[in-house]
């Protein structure tokens, strides 16, 4: 499998009509590096094993490392309230601002609004400075009542690292994991990303991305940018040890996932968690401006597997990849992306129509012609990267509903449930949506 990789590499990039990918895998103590395609359609400079892609939301375990390295030191706990660490700290709900703790923080249970994507300047006071803009961010959900994904609060476990540490997080980060793990091709700002060869994204119709990365106070939730053998290194370590006493405490299931069919069935501490063909899965995946990565540890078998794109289908590159990959080295089956079935399904679609809205997206969904329509629009400061999209859902079951845009492979699935006070939500991308009208 090793030697046909780099081959089957090149024909998947094609086939989902990425630009550039690299593969870096551990198996049996040995670390195999593949790369295909281009960085940049625009100069068409090479993809190789070195060159650096973003690794988006990965960089939210790595953050959650260092919170747990901290706490194995005894400055903190996962039941320590964010206000004890940071006083300052504050958002619109008075008592979430006194109660809400770290292990909210880390498993996405805070309920607070989360993806306020804000430009606090490229001072190194950028993350202190996005947390103090928190204060007038609303609950998406009451505390810890489900799951719904939360930028706003990694960047306020960043914030939380750089109190304990003295240090600005991007120091504290290579102090903590790049330097002890040895990672030579790993960095969080773009002065330093220009060192190497380096990914472009690329959006809608394949071409460079407007802008290269997303802005610096979002670094602890999203902004490392490596090769895809320093981000295998670092699962490694979660493995194999290295960066904690006892790593185990994050593979520890934290809160269901309403919906269980984009990433995992349960949040860990940081790690999204799933079981293939018997075997715990502990993965994060991560998205920016045209840049995709996956990341999957199996205990079981020591395998450790990081992919990186930068456009095109890239999520559904990213499954076909795992699916071809897994099966050759551990023999387990990547479950299918749920698709519509194959007798049509009846469900009361009255209910659902309406509008659902949080930070940065609104999502309508309205009844014509006897069939549910999805219009997504992100909202904020990146919705003009972003074009509205209407998208017919087919329903699976009661609750359960899948669509996707014109020309996309990827099925998008959606699963509405109700809290204990009646309220109803949409879960979609690792999200909860309020219905507000």
């Amino acid at each position: 499998m090793a030697g046909a990789m780099g081959q089957r590499l090149a024909e998947l990039i094609a086939e989902y009509d990425v630009p550039g990918a690299g593969l870096a895998y551990l198996h049996n103590g040995q670390v195999h590096e593949f790369a295909a395609g281009v960085l940049h359609r625009g100069t068409g400079v090479e993809a190789t094993t070195d060159s650096l892609f973003q690794i988006g939301s990965v960089t939210k375990v790595w953050t959650a490392t260092q919170l747990m390295q901290l706490a194995e030191r005894g400055l903190l706990t996962l039941d320590t309230p964010v206000i004890e660490l940071l006083p300052e700290f504050k958002v619109a709900d008075a008592e979430v601002t006194k109660t809400v703790t770290v292990r909210h923080l880390l498993s996405h249970t805070s309920g607070i609004d989360g993806d306020l994507f804000l430009d606090t300047g490229r001072g190194d006071d950028c993350v202190e400075k996005y947390v103090a803009a928190c204060a007038d961010l609303a609950q998406n959900h009451p505390l810890g009542v489900t799951q719904s994904y939360c930028n706003s609060g990694f960047i306020v476990a960043g914030r939380i690292v750089e109190r304990l540490t003295g240090k600005i997080w991007d120091a504290a980060l290579r102090e903590q994991i790049v330097e002890p793990l040895g990672l030579t091709h790993t960095v969080t700002l773009p002065e330093d990303a220009l060192r190497f060869r380096a990914a472009m994204g690329h959006v809608d119709g394949g071409a460079p991305a407007p802008v290269w990365g997303l802005m610096r106070s979002c670094g602890p939730a999203g902004l490392i940018t490596a090769r895809p053998a320093d981000v295998v290194a670092f699962g490694r370590a979660h493995l194999e040890g290295g960066l904690l006493e006892n790593p185990q405490v994050m593979w520890e299931p934290q809160v269901a996932v309403p919906n269980p069919y984009t990433l995992g069935t349960h949040w860990g501490v940081g790690w999204i968690l799933d079981e293939w063909s018997g075997q715990k899965i502990v993965s994060h995946g991560g998205n920016t401006i045209g840049q995709h990565a996956m990341l999957w540890l199996v205990p079981g078998t020591g395998t450790v597997v990081c992919v990186t794109a930068n456009g095109g289908h890239s999520g559904a590159f990213t499954h076909a990849v795992a699916t071809e990959l897994f099966a050759e080295l551990d023999g387990l089956e990547v479950p299918a992306r749920l698709g519509p079935p194959e007798q049509p399904v009846e469900a009361d679609l009255t209910r659902y129509a309406g509008v659902y809205e949080r930070a940065g997206a609104r999502m309508t969904i309205s009844l014509r012609d006897g069939r549910l329509i999805l219009r997504m629009e992100s909202l904020g400061a990146l919705a003009e990267l972003d074009q509205p999209a209407d998208i017919p859902l087919v329903a699976v079951d009661d609750v359960t509903f899948v669509g996707r845009r014109d020309g996309d492979p990827d099925w998008l699935s959606l699963v509405f449930y109700e809290l204990e006070d009646g309220s109803l939500y949409v879960h979609a991308g690792a999200r909860a949506t309020p219905k507000v009208s």
